[in-house]
Parts: C-alpha cells; structure tokens; sequence
C-alpha cells in the first residue's frame, strides 16, 4: 500500500466560516487581487472588509480562455499583488488560481499549458491563493489545477502543478443559498460526478476511496430537494460533497466524462456542469459493461445502488433514470449546444488525449465513446 495525499494547506467549512476571508487574505500583505464571478456586487462584502488593501479587481464572467487570463496575467503584474483570492463559481476560481501561478512566472501561458502548451512545471512560487466558493460543484477550491479554454484549437486544457493548492479554502454554503436553479442542477450533476469517477478511478487509493463512499450517498437526494425548495441543510449538505468531489479528484483522478467534457466544452459554448451532468448516465452504462468480471464492478454496483436509492428505480436502471431526472429538472441535452451527430466521432478520438481519461476504470473504445455521447445528444 502507497499512496499520498494533496490539499491545501488550510481548509475551513461551515456556515459563517466566510467572515474569515479579509483576515487571513490581509495576513499575506497589504496588496491583493480579487477575482469575482460575472456579478462584482457578490463581492462587494469582502473588498468593503478590505479597504485598507490595495485591492485590484478582476471579473471572470464565463469559464476563463486563454487570452483573458494572459490579460488578467498583465494587468495584476502591473499592480504587484501578494496574493490573490477567488470568490465565486468555478470560472473565478480557476482565473484566480491561474493568476497566483502565473503572475510571478517567467515566460506565457502556454509554457505550462498541457496538451497544447508545454506543460513545463512553474519555475517560480505562486503567490497566496486564497478560494472562496460560491457554487457548490467543481471542487476546484481545493485541486492543483486550473482549466483554461484554448479557442484556436478546440480544447480546454489544465494548467497543472502541485505548488498551486490554495493556502486557504473557505467553503461556506450560506454562500450558495438561494443560487439560480440551472446553476444549482448543473453544479450539483458536476459534485455528484466528481464523487463518483474518482470512486471509481483505476487511480483510487485507500484515502480517495473512504471519502467517496462516505460522500456517494447524501449529493443526489440533496440535489432532488433543492430542485423543488431551498434548503438550507441540502445546500450545506452539496457544499459537503463538492468540496469532497476536488479532494478525491486531486489524489485519484476522474474519468471519461471529464474526459469528453474537457473537449466538449472547448469546442462549444457549453457551461461544463451541464455537459458532465448529461454524460454521467451514458458513461456510467459504458463503465459497467466494460468492467463485468474485473475488480471494477463492485464499485460500480455501490454506485448503481446508491442513485437507484435517490431515484426510487432498479437498480439496474439507475443511470437510465439518473438521465430522464435530470432531464425533467431542466438539464438541457448536448443537441441544444449545437452538437450534431457529425461531431461525435471526433470529438471521441479527440478525447482520447485527455488528462481525465487515464483515471478511467477501463479504456473505452472511441466506438463506445461516440455511443455515449450519442445517447446524451
């Protein structure tokens, strides 16, 4: 048995634990960068608490691509921050995190770029990093990477190094409270899939797998309720699982729905939750005929059983079901994003160069990947 362990250095949840943020964000200097979500007036609270900062604002109003991170890149070095926090869904904070690595380094973007960059280690220290969240979903407060869209060449790719784990990672549902219903559904799908692939993974480890088991149960039931009232103890209840989701999927990896999404959502203007959030079923039904008989289908069975108990169905139904849920609730499918059937096979083969895919239990052929996405357009 060996495996390590990779999270940030502090991590505090809990309702009312947001309060801390100016103070421990003032600790690393007097100079900072914040980069809030498409609305500045969610963070209007903090830079109020922090008006005896020098405080340089930065908006991140969709999911980052690249030519906005490199002008976010000039701009924060121009104003020579010693640390950056993140307030808001996973865009801001995967800008934010990409600014505390980048600022400081020498060179572009593209030097650390996977896929297609260089993927060259950081040469220098990232700056303090400090995540506040304000969805509950891409776990992206506490993972070592930050996914950044490349237009001109179809994908969305990572900016990867361990040194970019936040210093601190507050995640307190009360921020989450009253979140719009698309954004709860599609953050929520993206939770529940970041407990389950790692859960899964081919990369599990002992830690990986005791956090996942003990987060399978509670994300759909949570999800269920919250797409019919707010609830308080459903959103502190998702806030729980998405912050497990990041910490599994930084030790153990994910699988072939990130692996798709990844291409999908460089390709089309698709929010990244919703495209998880419609290939979790399909995928799921892959994985479980390709893993009969090897030491993968006992996982899968946890799981089909876990989401059939949420569902009230078979258990042999559950991703069927999961789907025709999700759907109800008002999960769009891949069609409405201008996804055609002549896309399927490219973006299958395409996927294959994913990061995501090697945590997937078993290789799924690109025949069997364009089938996934088939049944989710």
């Amino acid at each position: 048995m060996q495996y390590s362990i990779e999270a940030p250095a502090r991590i505090f949840f809990g309702r009312g634990e947001a309060i801390k943020a100016p103070a421990l964000a003032r600790a690393y200097g007097p100079r900072g960068v914040i980069v809030h979500g498409a609305s500045a007036s969610r963070a209007a609270w903090l830079t109020e608490a922090l008006q005896d900062c020098q405080i340089l604002c930065i908006a991140a109003p969709g999911e980052p691509v690249l030519d906005e991170l490199e002008a976010g890149i000039a701009v924060a070095r121009a104003h020579r921050p010693d640390w950056v926090l993140s307030i808001g869904g996973g865009a801001a904070l995967d800008l934010g995190k990409a600014l505390a690595a980048l600022i400081p380094a020498p060179g572009g973007a593209m030097d650390h770029l996977e896929v297609v960059g260089k993927g060259l280690p950081l040469s220098a220290p990232p700056l303090p990093w400090i995540a506040v969240p304000t969805t509950a979903g891409t776990g992206a407060e506490v993972t070592k990477n930050a996914v950044i869209g490349v237009p001109e060449h179809g994908r969305k790719v990572s900016l990867r190094d361990p040194a970019m784990l936040a210093r601190v990672a507050i995640i307190d549902p009360a921020l989450t409270d009253g979140s719009p219903p698309g954004v709860t559904l599609a953050s929520g799908l993206d939770a529940i899939t970041q407990v389950i692939e790692p859960f899964i993974s081919a990369k599990a480890t002992p830690y990986s797998e005791m956090i996942t088991r003990a987060a399978l149960s509670p994300g759909l039931p949570a999800l269920i309720t919250l797409m019919q009232r707010e609830d308080p103890a459903a959103r502190d209840a998702m806030a729980h699982v998405s912050l497990t989701g990041g910490l599994a999927l930084a030790n153990a990896g994910l699988g072939a729905v990130h692996g798709l999404a990844g291409v999908i959502g460089g390709r089309f203007p698709a929010p990244h939750g919703a495209i998880c959030g419609a290939l979790l079923g399909p995928v799921l039904r892959a994985n479980y005929a390709a893993t009969a008989g090897t030491r993968f289908a006992p996982r899968l069975e946890e799981v089909f059983t876990t989401l059939a108990d949420a569902l009230g169905c078979a258990k042999a139904e559950a991703p069927e079901q999961l789907s025709a849920w999700a759907g109800a609730a008002g999960l769009p499918r891949l069609a409405s994003y201008g996804i055609r059937e002549a896309d399927l096979a490219s973006i299958a083969e395409a996927s294959a160069a994913s990061s995501s895919m090697k945590g997937n239990p078993v290789p799924l052929s690109a025949g069997t990947l364009t089938e996934v996405l088939r049944k989710a357009l």
